[in-house]
């Protein structure tokens, strides 16, 4: 069976406790994104990774460890989340997977949060199954970011959008909705 695992990126500490807004497994593109893909006979799951507003390596690897990855599998990160998977995959090297797409990947160049979620030297060896989103109004410690993985991850796929900010609902009321990474998933 096909599987994808959706994994939401960082939210703030106000945004994560507030009652205002759904949880980060709820929020913008991700919930349209689970129903496509389920309603299209894929096993979609998309954890809510606790605490995540104070990130660590091992808070997503509880998480991720909840679910079988295996070679049928897509793995999809948004910020956060897609800094989590790098890290996953130079820890895992011989893990095997269909494919893996980060949005907007984050690897806090500014060392703005604490914790050990980016304490490594990356190298990544299954880069032609890696795509990457970017956008070139995103936030600049994104920008960054995406420059810091076409340093270490040269042979991944690289597709740059234009005005699609933090692909977040926040700053792109479009953002509910993401037919390109559905695509994406979903090609051979």
């Amino acid at each position: 069976m096909k599987n994808a695992i959706i994994l939401h990126g960082m939210p703030n500490k106000d945004e994560y406790y507030s009652e205002e807004f759904s949880s980060m497994s709820n929020s913008h593109w991700l919930p349209w994104l689970q129903n496509q893909l389920m309603t299209k006979g894929w096993r979609v799951n998309v954890p809510e990774v606790f605490e995540s507003f104070a990130p660590t390596y091992q808070k997503w690897l509880d998480e991720l460890r909840r679910y079988n990855v295996d070679e049928k599998t897509v793995l999809i990160g948004h910020s956060c989340g897609g800094g989590f998977l790098l890290r996953w995959m130079h820890e895992n090297p011989n893990v095997l997977f269909k494919k893996v797409i980060l949005v907007a990947p984050w690897l806090d160049p500014d060392n703005e949060v604490s914790g050990d979620m980016f304490d490594v030297e990356f190298n990544i060896k299954q880069q032609e199954k890696v795509v990457v989103y970017e956008s070139d109004d995103d936030f600049d410690t994104i920008i960054r970011s995406v420059e810091m993985v076409k340093q270490f991850m040269p042979n991944a796929g690289y597709v740059e959008f234009s005005g699609y900010g933090h692909f977040i609902a926040d700053n792109n009321p479009k953002m509910l909705e993401f037919p390109e990474l559905l695509e994406e998933i979903l090609a051979k």
